[in-house]
Parts: structure tokens; C-alpha cells; sequence
């Protein structure tokens, strides 16, 4: 199985940098990262492009212009050029533990795909966050990183199948390649900031008949805390995911294949 790792980023340049510090510090390398690039500037290149330069692996850099919030757009862009036949998303403000990529690789299963868990780091504490020098244990006892449940990597796994919408969250998840192209990837229709594009994916799966594995203990990132961006396109959003829900549509009408077709061409 070739696993690829997409990181869906937008500027933050000092965040990304303790991101790239996490994805360096793997156990378990991935066979190719993809940085899913909204529109970022000039800084942002630079840092993949020296992250790049240290790096063994093949490194690709997906962007397009900044047109306001596209997440899906690039996200389809992304894996229409992917090599892996599992493809393992994350974002550029969450930093993942050593065995992140280990964790994915064992999990892995066909029929499923899998939610991981985020613990916060706090948005004052975010500059000192330093990969492999923060003493994670005492930072959670003192409160500088909350949720520690889905911080910690147990003994034993926690894992529940289910079908549920509880819990989605796009900044922690892992497909089957074959799998998104069968629901024609993210649906493009949701822009702007807001809930839904990654509820959505989760739930056409869904209706594919992929079940979710639901996981606490394993494939941990710790997500670096800042202001939120106003949801102006929460309503429209939760509308068109309840659609979704109901009609229990399985293909997006604008995704994947425009990308794919593209990439053929």
C-alpha cells in the first residue's frame, strides 16, 4: 500500500513550520506528501520549498490563486495528482504525533475509513509549541493543551464502526484512493469558511457502504489553537449537507472527475 499525505494549508508560515516539524519527526514515513495550497503567498512556497529540499520524499506543491475559501476545489486538485493508494488528510495548523503516519498505515482497512481525534493547544501557548521539545504530559496537566483524551496514545486502541455524523472533522481522516473517486471527491458547491464539506464527504462514503472507524488512542494531532474565521455560509451549508443526508446521495455533481479528466488530458 502506497500512502500519500495531503495538508490542506493556508499562509500561517511560523504554524506550518511546527507542522512540517511533527511531519518530519514520523516513524513511519508516507510515500509522498501533497500540500493542498488555498492561495497562500510567496513565505508559504518558501518554507515548502526548504522543507522540500530537506526532505527524502516526494514533495508536491498544489496551488491555485487565492479566490476566497476553496478548500474542496484544491483538496480535489490534490488527489486527482496523488500516487497513494491511500490518501491520509490533515491541516496546516495540526501537528501530528510521531506515529501519525504509523498509526494510519496500520488502520488502513478496505470497506472503512477512518476518523482520528485532534487535542488543542491553546492559542496563547501556540508560539512556544515546539514538536519533540514540549512536554506534552505537563502541558495537559497545567491546561495549555485541553481535550487530552484524543491527545494521549493508549495501550489499546478505542475503535467504533459506525455510521454516524458525531465527530467528523476533515483536519484528521484517511481514505481508500478508489473510494473518493467512486463519490467523485469533495463537492465543490460548499465555499466559504464554515461546516459541511468535510460531513459531507464522510457521509456520501456513507451511502457508498463504507463504514467509519472511529478511533481514540491512535493517529493523534494536536491542533494549534487560533481566532476563527467568521461562518457566514454555516446556514447554506448545514442545508445542502442535510440534502445530502436525506436523499442519501452518493456522487457530488461538481468534484473529482473535472480534476482527474484535467490531469489526462
Amino acid at each position: 500500500m502506497k500512502l500519500s499525505l495531503i495538508i490542506s494549508i493556508y499562509n500561517q508560515t511560523e504554524v506550518l513550520q511546527k507542522v512540517l516539524a511533527g511531519v518530519a519527526r514520523q516513524r513511519r514515513t508516507p510515500n509522498e506528501i501533497l500540500f493542498a495550497d488555498d492561495g497562500s503567498g510567496v513565505p508559504t512556497r518558501q518554507v515548502i520549498e526548504a522543507f522540500a529540499a530537506r526532505s527524502r520524499l516526494p514533495i508536491r506543491h498544489v496551488w491555485h490563486a487565492d479566490d476566497g475559501f476553496r478548500k474542496t476545489v484544491i483538496l480535489n486538485q490534490a488527489v486527482a495528482v496523488a500516487q497513494g493508494d491511500y490518501l491520509v488528510f490533515t491541516d496546516g495548523d495540526c501537528v501530528p504525533h510521531p506515529r501519525f503516519i504509523a498509526d494510519h498505515f496500520a488502520l488502513a482497512e478496505q470497506g472503512c475509513w477512518v476518523q482520528g481525534r485532534r487535542c488543542f493547544v491553546g492559542e496563547p501557548f501556540v508560539p512556544q509549541f515546539a514538536p519533540g521539545r514540549t512536554p506534552v504530559w505537563l502541558w495537559m496537566l497545567s491546561g495549555r493543551i485541553t481535550g487530552a483524551p484524543k491527545g494521549v496514545r493508549w495501550p489499546l486502541p478505542l475503535i467504533r464502526r459506525d455510521t454516524r455524523q458525531r465527530g467528523i472533522i476533515g483536519c484528521n481522516m484517511a481514505f481508500w484512493r478508489d473510494d473518493l473517486v467512486a463519490v467523485n471527491g469533495y463537492d465543490e458547491a460548499y465555499t466559504g469558511w464554515g461546516v459541511g464539506e468535510d460531513s459531507d464527504v464522510g457521509t456520501r462514503l456513507y451511502h457508498l457502504g463504507r463504514q467509519r472507524k472511529f478511533v481514540y488512542g491512535r493517529a493523534i494531532t494536536f491542533h494549534l489553537n487560533h481566532p476563527q474565521a467568521p461562518r457566514d455560509h454555516h446556514a447554506a451549508s448545514l442545508a445542502r449537507l442535510k440534502e445530502v443526508i436525506r436523499t442519501r446521495q452518493v456522487r457530488c455533481a461538481c468534484g473529482l472527475d473535472q480534476h482527474l479528466r484535467a490531469k489526462n488530458a
